[in-house]
């Protein structure tokens, strides 16, 4: 046990001190030395044969003591932290007291987590908004049905229309010069769906298959790249291939190809209670929102700085792993925006906020209500967790530790607890 003492200076602050053995501390000194004394030259020795004490007496007796340190004080500072049952919330800030043959005395000061007073989390008085499914929803669900098996058939003998999806070569010039990213080959595009720049698509229809033409369109004011904002271009086209999308027939026989149901009339509803479903499901984020508001604000005590920090980070690594995943990096998202990482960051920071301090009342509501989690549960989330990324159980342990596990689905519990408890009015 290397633990001296720990002392609160001041609110949600602990400075632990620590003690390295000396013992500990000139071995790893001399293994510092004997990994560096080969690139070391003194005069009169070859290079990585000068004695220590020499290449001390020249350096000075503290030359190996900073990769020393930096190799044991870590792990040190995870088993005095350990020791102390400290919560820290942040990364430790050391000082080195001493080196002396007692050993290395270390502190670390450390931000920890708020003790937070909590009241008014039960009978939490909300509203529901369900929204009623309306004909038009239906409908559109009925169109999206038939638009997935719909066929697909060549355009050869006539112009392309709105709805056709055609296959272009495309090349944008401004001021007869071929700028970045207005350059394509075989991009298909399906007419009318707004995916290009207002008058681009209106301008490819009424050409048929094999023709080459020129196309004036000006990019919008508000366009993320500043050299194009506001500026009229043309685009050469070369149109190559287009295909059009057949719809079937809305009918019984739609309805039986497509589902259990004998009629279409049986079809819609059963689409019309889907939707219903996933108002229902829209109903209840809302309600979870709200909850989660009014736990932040029932949270009024002092928190420490770090912990929004930390998790506007941990935003800003979320956002960029969505960005990624749609093949865009953060950069060029931000150059594309004209933004910057610190307007991301003051951006996100309300967020970060009502999180941490949602976050810090679901805590104490699981600590005051004494809620469980069996290790059973623990076991089945890892489960889920697996099957929704198709990895192994094993490899998700690897990136979660069942102890945070743990505690989420404690916070999870916590917050259904509130929302039992709450006072919900359905309005429509």
């Amino acid at each position: 046990m290397n633990l001296k003492n720990t002392t609160n200076p001041e609110k949600n602050v602990a400075v632990l001190e620590f003690v390295i053995d000396k013992e500990t501390f000139d071995a790893e000194v001399t293994k510092v030395f004997e990994k560096k004394k080969a690139d070391i030259t003194l005069p009169g020795f070859r290079r990585g044969k000068a004695p220590r004490h020499l290449i001390e007496k020249m350096y000075g007796a503290a030359t190996f003591y900073d990769d020393a340190l930096a190799a044991l004080v870590p792990p040190a500072y995870e088993e005095a932290l350990k020791e102390s049952g400290v919560n820290a919330v942040s990364g430790p800030e050391y000082d080195i007291k001493s080196i002396d043959e007692n050993g290395v005395t270390v502190t670390a000061k450390v931000f920890t987590k708020p003790e937070i007073n909590l009241e008014g989390y039960k009978g939490l008085e909300l509203t529901r908004k369900i929204a009623p499914v309306t004909d038009e929803e239906v409908e559109n669900a009925l169109k999206a049905a038939l638009e997935k098996n719909a066929r697909v058939i060549d355009v050869e003998d006539r112009p392309v229309k709105n709805g056709d999806t055609v296959k272009i070569n495309y090349k944008g010039m401004l001021d007869g010069v071929a700028f970045e990213g207005g350059t394509a080959e075989n991009a298909d595009l399906k007419l009318g769906s707004g995916q290009f720049i207002p008058g681009f698509e209106e301008q490819v229809e009424g050409h048929n298959i094999g023709e080459s033409f020129d196309i004036d369109v000006t990019f919008p004011e508000e366009y993320g790249a500043a050299e194009l904002a506001g500026k009229a271009v043309v685009f050469h086209i070369d149109l190559l291939s287009a295909k059009e999308t057949i719809l079937p027939e809305a009918d019984d026989e739609f309805a039986k190809d497509v589902s259990e149901f004998d009629t279409l009339d049986e079809y819609k509803a059963d689409l019309k209670a889907k939707i219903e479903r996933e108002h229902n499901d829209v109903a209840m984020r809302d309600v979870n929102e709200k909850i989660a508001n009014a736990l932040g604000e029932l949270v009024t005590d002092e928190i420490p700085e770090v912990m929004f920090d930390n998790e506007v980070e941990n935003l800003i690594r979320d956002y960029d792993g969505r960005l990624r995943s749609m093949g865009m990096k953060l950069d060029d998202y931000l150059k594309y925006t004209g933004g910057s990482l610190d307007s991301l960051r003051e951006e996100m920071r309300p967020r970060a906020i009502a999180q941490v301090k949602t976050r810090l009342a679901l805590e104490k509501v699981a600590e005051i209500e004494k809620v469980e989690v069996s290790e059973e549960e623990v076991e089945a989330e890892f489960t889920k967790i697996a099957e929704s990324y198709q990895m192994e159980v094993a490899q998700v342990k690897m990136y979660i530790a069942a102890e945070d596990l743990k505690k989420d689905l404690e916070v999870q519990k916590a917050a259904d607890f509130v929302r039992d408890n709450a006072v919900i009015t359905d309005v429509e």
